[in-house]
């Protein structure tokens, strides 16, 4: 079983607001909690222009939480790649491995949101290519006559946020990591890992996220969690259909979302005790090497009790649960 992370948006609803500036060091607080209680990793996302503040420059925080952390890797998850130009995306990789000490996992994706491109005067077409090729411009310029300084790490890990069998192939091809839990997707990123002339074995590898909240009492709680549930599932939606032709979709029911059979970034939120919720993990990422797997330490703009009480239950009852599963497979 893989290791246990914890995923950051910074989202700050106005259903539920909270001082920006709070928020922000309150993230930073986080970090260093989850890194005591023995988290492996924290991860950060890319957005632009959301109406609830969602994070818009993951690699900044991540340096933030570089200075204040010692053990903890710091991972992204994603930037938005064809957003940035690869010399400056190199250059502020290699400053938050420096400050690291080399803990960095830079995870880069395509995006999807049409303002977000019109923000950066950049166009989304052909945006998987555009990562591809800033996945190999990312690799010159982090390689002799590059940027300077060089990174920590060589070489730096670098994950390709692309879902389902043709974006496991991309990577594949790449001969770069794959940022999805998903074991479904280990069979077409292995066969273009071959094809490629990588040895899946030693260069085959997954992390990503799991949509879902670990609860003690799940009934008990499901009345709170699911109203974040539905606030974050229902804007992630509207804006993705935002700058486009698309009708808003209807507001989602969480009901029908809880542990539904459907799987993918917007396909079913897990909601179980941590024992439950191990379980689910070992299914979805089945026999695939995935090293890392990241829970939401806050859904929806939650409140700072919450999200503390979450972030403890994720290290101390889960994460224990993941390395138990793990040493039984060894051993059998």
């Amino acid at each position: 079983m893989p290791e246990l992370g914890i995923y950051f948006d910074l989202r700050n609803p106005g259903r539920w607001p909270q001082d920006p500036s709070r928020l922000h060091a309150f993230t930073l607080e986080l970090c260093e909690e989850a890194e005591r209680l023995g988290a492996g990793s924290v991860w950060f996302t890319e957005h632009h222009l959301f109406d609830d503040g969602y994070l818009a420059q993951p690699l900044t925080l991540a340096a933030a939480v570089a200075a204040r952390t010692r053990r903890v890797r710091i991972g992204t998850a994603i930037v938005i790649a064809p957003l940035h130009h690869p010399a400056e995306l190199a250059e502020q990789a290699v400053m938050v491995d420096l400050i690291s000490d080399g803990r960095l996992d830079l995870g880069i994706g395509a995006g999807y949101r049409v303002p977000e491109y019109e923000l950066y005067g950049a166009s989304p077409e052909r945006r998987y290519a555009q990562t591809d090729d800033r996945a190999r411009r990312l690799r010159e310029f982090w390689g002799p006559g590059g940027v300077t300084p060089r990174p920590v790490q060589d070489p730096l890990p670098l994950w390709l946020g692309y879902q389902g069998p043709q974006g496991a192939r991309r990577a594949g091809l790449l001969g770069e990591g794959l940022l999805t839990a998903n074991g479904e997707s280990w069979r077409p990123y292995r066969e273009a890992l071959v094809e490629a002339g990588h040895d899946p074995v030693r260069t085959g590898r997954m992390a990503g996220g799991v949509n879902g909240w670990v609860s003690e009492d799940p009934d008990r709680d499901w009345p709170v969690v699911s109203r974040h549930v539905a606030y974050q599932f229902d804007s992630y939606r509207r804006h993705m259909v935002e700058g486009t032709d698309s009708p808003l979709p209807r507001p989602i029911d969480p009901d029908r979302l809880r542990n539904s059979d459907r799987h993918g970034p917007l396909g079913s939120f897990l909601y179980d005790t941590p024992e439950g919720m191990a379980q689910r993990i070992r299914r979805y990422t089945g026999d695939a090497p995935v090293q890392t797997v990241y829970l939401w330490a806050s859904v929806g703009g939650m409140a700072e009790d919450v999200v503390v009480a979450n972030v403890q239950t994720l290290c101390t009852r889960l994460a224990p649960l993941l390395d138990t599963e793990t040493a039984e497979r060894t051993a059998v």
